[in-house]
């Protein structure tokens, strides 16, 4: 996953990258030839006395430094710009594809997990995109040239370094394999902590309320000290890494300067050689030391690699058309033919048989008890879900072979829980119609019965809105959400349990003014407070996601058992009748 990760992604920057291959190229073999250059100065310069060869060797020496660290500088450059472009690009391609789901996948990997993923998964594979531009393709050629030069200087020294670098490599190996698991481990707890902290601070007001701070404290303290035992476990075997390199390079060094030592005694060798060799194996070792450090990121950036190509790879249940059909008229019509739903792994479906019509100049009402299936009903017409079984269709086109951009420009949704966007009231009314002049967003303003409160603002519309619209009231959010719809002037409007924080005076007055905007649209309205729907033209009952009656307010009544009892458990006898 990590390599098909790379591949796709890094195919844009192949130029940047061969530049980077290149610079690191020229690099090492500068650092490579510079213990030769010195083995020279000792064995015949400083060994005869002679300061010529010394001053021009020596001056070589720091034109070949100066190469060095401008190849050095240069890759660093282009890796880092690489790397950040990359991440940049694969944040965009985890976001736009989040952006696609449906509810259910959404639903399926939960909103916490989808934010590692697109931030703290995203910055472990850029980091080691980072280290590989600045160590990875210079280890395996310091590597390499290191070994060919060193058996240069004196193969008789070469059994030290096949015994020290598999040495290195085999110990590091197993510490690198014991900390993969932990690493996968490590990124779900991440996830955790963030469902913890997030499920905390959206209902700290419920926390305090209840007096559960010490509960939540604790629940947090518990995911926390799972996640620290994990990153702990890793970390321990993260530390044990350097140690054991030192401890490698450290013995090697002894080794060579022991035998070395031995070999330059008995004349088979030069002190200038053994100089150079020590300096060649050390180099070896540093390679290696380079090709740890990325062994230990990429398990890790492996694991978040993974994480994310699976949201890459998820193709979401809603669909696009291959050729999406645009309807002849533009009225509303909108229609349930034998609709059925039922959630993935669900025993029994939601919604079944559902069957009805809600016209244009028309208020359709639905009702029913909690879990009837009211607010699915409602998220199958902009596409939330798809349907099972059966169709919804708008202007006679079945909503699924509608484009996605022709379907939402048809409709005005107002979601059960309003949510608001953190930027200004205007900023959050004109989110459907960027176009929207103020007198329009203040029309929208009035029917929705919310002008009064925007116009108390310091700054009217220009007040600012927090995140989720935490600065304002329940009731105000409704008002503002049922006004963001109001702004686009669709042809159908979807109201899911919009009125429920308003007063009955308030709802009143909206429903009033809403008549004459909405005259000519289709309303759909789903409500738990009978009041709200006496007057409309047809209200359509749900029990356990089935419709078991439809008609108007005075016509259930009498026919509908389920509707009669919840009036009666809301109204009393004269205000039913």
């Amino acid at each position: 996953m990590l390599a098909r990760l790379l591949r796709t992604h890094l195919r844009p920057y192949r130029r940047p990258l061969a530049a980077v291959v290149v610079l690191q190229l020229v690099g090492t073999i500068a650092s490579l030839y510079l213990p030769s250059l010195n083995a020279e100065i000792i064995d015949r310069g400083i060994a005869t006395g002679d300061t010529e060869l010394i001053m021009r060797l020596g001056g070589m020496m720091l034109l070949i430094s100066l190469v060095q660290v401008a190849c050095s500088i240069a890759a660093v450059h282009h890796g880092a710009r690489t790397a950040t472009a990359f991440g940049a690009d694969a944040r965009t391609a985890v976001f736009h594809r989040v952006g696609k789901f449906s509810t259910r996948e959404v639903n399926r990997f939960g909103a916490p997990s989808l934010i590692t993923r697109c931030t703290n998964d995203v910055q472990q594979v850029q980091m080691l995109v980072l280290t590989s531009c600045t160590m990875l393709v210079a280890a395996p050629i310091m590597c390499v040239g290191g070994i060919v030069m060193a058996l240069r200087e004196d193969p008789g020294l070469s059994w030290l370094v096949a015994v020290c670098v598999p040495v290195l490599a085999g110990t590091i190996g197993v510490i690198v394999s014991r900390m993969v698991p932990r690493f996968r481990r490590m990124q779900t707890m991440i996830d955790e902590v963030n469902r913890v902290l997030r499920e905390q601070i959206g209902g700290i007001r419920v926390v305090r309320a209840f007096v559960r701070e010490p509960l939540e404290t604790a629940r947090f303290g518990r995911a926390n000290a799972d996640l620290t035992a994990v990153a702990t476990s890793a970390g321990r075997l993260q530390a044990l890494i350097f140690p054991v390199v030192i401890l490698v390079l450290n013995v090697s060094s002894v080794a060579v300067l022991w035998f070395g030592g031995i070999r330059v005694d008995a004349g088979l060798m030069q002190i200038g050689a053994l100089t150079a060799f020590l300096a060649y194996l050390l180099q070896i070792l540093m390679a290696v030391m380079m090709a740890t450090f990325m062994a230990m990121m990429v398990p890790r950036a492996a694991v978040c690699a993974e994480r994310i190509v699976e949201v890459l790879d998820t193709r979401t249940s809603v669909t696009l058309p291959a050729e999406p059909v645009t309807p002849d008229r533009r009225d509303g019509l909108l229609v349930f033919d034998r609709v059925g739903f039922r959630y993935p792994g669900a025993d029994a479906p939601v919604l079944y048989e559902i069957s009805f019509a809600a016209r244009p100049g028309t208020t359709t009402a639905v009702v029913g008890s909690t879990g009837s299936g009211k607010t699915t009903l409602m998220s199958l017409v902009p596409r939330l879900f798809d349907v099972s079984t059966g169709a919804v269709s708008v202007d006679g086109v079945d909503v699924r072979d509608l484009a996605p951009q022709e379907l939402v420009g048809r409709i005005g949704y107002v979601p059960q829980r309003p949510y608001l966007f953190s930027g200004t009231v205007a900023s959050n009314l004109r989110h459907g119609r960027p176009d929207a002049t103020d007198d329009e967003l203040w029309a929208a303003l009035e029917v929705a019965q919310g002008a009064d409160f925007v116009r108390a603002m310091p700054a009217g519309l220009d007040a600012p809105v927090a995140q989720g619209g935490t600065n304002l009231s329940g009731g105000q959010r409704q008002r503002l959400a049922i006004a963001r719809a109001l702004v686009r002037r669709p042809e159908i409007y979807l109201f899911d349990d919009s009125f429920s924080a308003l007063d009955v005076a308030t709802d009143a007055r909206l429903r009033s003014a809403l008549g004459p905007v909405a005259a000519n649209a289709t309303v759909v309205i789903v409500a738990q407070r009978v009041s709200t729907i006496t007057g409309a033209d047809t209200i359509v009952v749900l029990d356990t996601g089935t419709v078991v009656g439809i008609g108007t307010h005075d016509e259930l009544l009498s026919t509908c058992p389920t509707y009669a009892e919840i009036v009666e458990s809301q109204l009393s006898t004269a205000d039913a009748a």
